[in-house]
């Protein structure tokens, strides 16, 4: 009996259909970059200090400039390594008193401004930008910093949380259903966010658009991969990755010309309300549509595909239809199926850590890049860029090499190079973020192969579900990093670095482990994914060929 893949090999494994699908869909990969680390925007933290009362009037009086006006007015100004006393701490000074003189205003209170008392920026602060984010004008600085942590690990949280829920309605209720649900709800929760009155709703909103969110990629992203045949599923699977880093790209440039946070998300998060006129454009999966026994609709569905592709159906089509096994039940995805036998057993447990390490390492690495930026904007935008060439070398190698080699290489360059960052000094800034570009270059090319790999060792009735699972410990993962990020640098700032690099070095050792899925067709029942590795005749093959030698037409 002939597989899907057989049948796409007569009416188009990567044809107009499947090509215009694919257009479509990796839009869904350009909108989600901005939900995955817009924190860099919608958070970043500009110069502050204490806003002191009464100050503007004095200064307009004795005529100082902002230089002097900063001198006389903030602790611990010019001494090195002193932030937190410049950012979180004014003079206990009343600057209303008349009796304030202009050359040294804190002359009176002592010869030494080291004995002068300090209090907390009980009146607000100044910010030095242009623009505003969270940050700005929540005052999430100093005692409340670790409120920007928060908002990241929230949308993480719901990332996880939405993985375990979300992967089972997509294999229990369809690709299509899941699709359009979580699109709506994403878009709605983000223009909500954007309004947020306040820090406790927007963080409740932030949740929810990351609970849909990362459901609406992978939605999409196992759609594509089960609507082409097995000769462009790695290829179309990389692209739609790669899609994603032109979402990076492009933020950079909308957050430099729209530098206000609520403007930036109401801009990224409209244009995806269109992603509903997927229910007219994008037909349901086929193989799902098989694996629940919906055989009729899967037929129809694969009828439209070889119309659209200008492609006679093969006579051997119906045999598509599970007539013979009419007996048998159909095929409902459980967690349990994720454990039950030993090889997916031992697949689950190693991708799950392997999307961890990935997720520490990615998000990682473009926290501790845009904590050190000398210009967020440019440094944020060339470390993208490295990504393309990330996508590019995964293209050219996994053909001819396979799947485990390059991940477990990205892998341990990826530790190799934050062990390295440890030992370049803060002022060779050039360097450091040179090299953390190729560290974030082969955190990519792991991170794009592990999706891959993931999709191809599960069996179709439980492929989302395998995936949302698994890559909910990479959103473990982000609840974590920005706590170690910030966290641990005030501990060590190459602390972070460190367990960045050890992370990598056991995710390549247990890449290893994994079988090689080149060349292999997608399993379709636990059977073909515990035989994967394992030679066997391919029965549906010599069955097709029997057919086209029949020159049978339907």
């Amino acid at each position: 009996m002939p597989t899907l893949d057989d049948i796409l090999e007569h009416i188009g494994e990567f044809d107009l259909f499947q090509k215009q699908a694919f257009f479509v869909l990796c839009l869904l990969s350009v909108s989600f970059a901005p939900i995955y680390v817009g924190i860099v925007f919608l958070g970043f933290t500009p110069d502050h200090r204490c806003l002191n009362p009464g100050i503007s009037e004095l200064s307009q009086r004795c005529g100082w400039s902002l230089e002097e006006e900063l001198n006389y007015t903030v602790p611990g100004l010019g001494i090195p390594g002193d932030t937190f006393t410049r950012q979180c701490r004014r003079y206990d000074v009343d600057w209303n008193q008349t009796a304030l003189g202009c050359t040294d205003p804190l002359a009176n209170f002592t010869g030494n401004r080291s004995h002068i008392p300090l209090t907390t920026c009980q009146d607000g602060w100044v910010y030095d930008t242009p623009g505003s984010s969270i940050v700005t004008e929540f005052n999430l600085v100093c005692a409340d910093s670790w409120k920007v942590d928060l908002f990241q690990s929230c949308v993480n949280v719901g990332f996880f949380l939405g993985s375990l829920g979300i992967g089972y309605v997509a294999d229990r209720f369809g690709r299509k259903v899941c699709l359009l649900n979580t699109v709506f709800i994403n878009s709605v929760s983000g223009v909500l966010m954007a309004i947020s009155p306040n820090y406790p709703s927007m963080l409740i909103f932030r949740l929810l658009q990351g609970l849909v969110s990362k459901g609406s990629w992978a939605s999409g992203y196992i759609l594509i991969t089960e609507f082409v045949g097995a000769k462009y599923r790695r290829t179309v699977a990389i692209f739609f990755q790669m899609i994603f880093t032109v979402g990076l790209v492009m933020l950079s440039g909308i957050a430099y010309l729209i530098p206000h946070w609520r403007w930036l998300q109401l801009t990224v998060t409209l244009p995806t309300f269109l992603f509903l006129l997927y229910y007219w454009c994008i037909p349901e999966s086929p193989r799902w549509l098989l694996s629940q026994k919906k055989n009729t609709k899967a037929i129809k569905i694969m009828e439209h595909i070889a119309q659209k592709n200008g492609k006679l159906i093969p006579a051997n089509l119906k045999d598509l239809s599970l007539e013979e096994d009419d007996n048998t039940e159909k095929l409902s995805p459980s967690f349990k199926d994720l454990f039950r036998t030993p090889q997916i057993r031992k697949h689950t447990l190693i991708l799950m850590y392997i999307w961890f390490s990935s997720s520490v390492l990615y998000q990682g690495l473009i926290m501790y890049m845009g904590a050190t930026a000398v210009n967020l904007y440019l440094d944020f935008f060339y470390s993208s860029l490295v990504e393309f060439p990330a996508s590019l070398i995964i293209i050219f190698t996994i053909d001819r090499i396979g799947r485990r080699y390059p991940l477990a290489v990205s892998n341990f360059v990826a530790g190799i190079v934050c062990f390295s960052m440890v030992f370049i000094p803060d002022d060779i800034h050039w360097l450091k973020m040179a090299v953390a570009c190729l560290g974030r270059m082969g955190i990519t090319i792991s991170f794009q192969m592990v999706c891959l790999v993931n999709v191809e060792l599960y069996p179709t009735f439980v492929r989302n579900l395998g995936v949302m699972v698994c890559s909910s410990l990479c959103d473990m993962g982000g609840i974590l990093t920005p706590f170690v990020v910030f966290r641990l640098t005030e501990l060590w700032h190459e602390l972070p670095l460190i367990l960045f690099a050890l992370l990598g070095a056991v995710a390549c050792g247990l890449v290893l482990l994994l079988p090689e899925t080149k060349g292999k067709v997608l399993p379709e029942t636990i059977e073909d994914a515990e035989n994967l590795g394992k030679k066997k005749p391919k029965e549906s093959k010599i069955f097709l060929q029997k057919e086209k030698s029949k020159d049978v037409e339907y």
